[in-house]
């Protein structure tokens, strides 16, 4: 592998962990916020309240992580994609409409810039924990010398 293209897939590791460590934290700390204020708005007493912030943070973390993982291990493997399956998609659509409902219940004037907002930190947290397994994958320079050398004997 020539020096160019080793420099490039560093490059490209090092904007993924970028990308993961700023989109991360501030997804799962905006998460906990506003499930924690969608759960206080359930009666006092009701155990309920603590649900949200409690429960939807790991299940994101963990369906979206697992989600990432069984699909970078098909890319690995020349093997179909699981995101096709109905399960894994499931899953993820259950991740991304709670944390965009949290986030819009959480405030007192509702508007679509709100929702616009949620759905946006929802999307890049969501596609931070997804790639996770990619980007710390020792496989991932190997994928990605594959891919584009289809790429480039395709388009010859």
């Amino acid at each position: 592998m020539s020096e160019q293209r080793r420099g490039a897939l560093r490059e490209l590791r090092v904007l993924m962990w970028v990308l993961i460590v700023v989109e991360v934290p501030v997804y799962l700390v905006w998460l906990t916020e506003v499930a924690y204020l969608t759960g206080q708005e359930l009666p006092r007493g009701d155990v309920a309240r603590w649900a949200p912030p409690v429960l939807l943070p790991p299940a994101a973390v963990l369906f979206c992580v697992m989600a990432g993982w069984t699909w970078w291990t098909s890319v690995v493997a020349r093997t179909r994609s699981p995101l096709r399956e109905r399960g894994i998609v499931a899953s993820l659509a259950f991740v991304a409409v709670t944390s965009v409902f949290c986030g819009v219940t959480s405030v007192d004037d509702p508007s679509f810039s709100v929702g616009l907002l949620s759905a946006m930190v929802t999307g890049l947290g969501m596609t931070g924990l997804f790639f996770i397994p990619a980007a710390a994958s020792r496989h991932l320079p190997d994928v990605i010398s594959r891919r584009s050398g289809r790429a480039s004997s395709g388009s010859s």
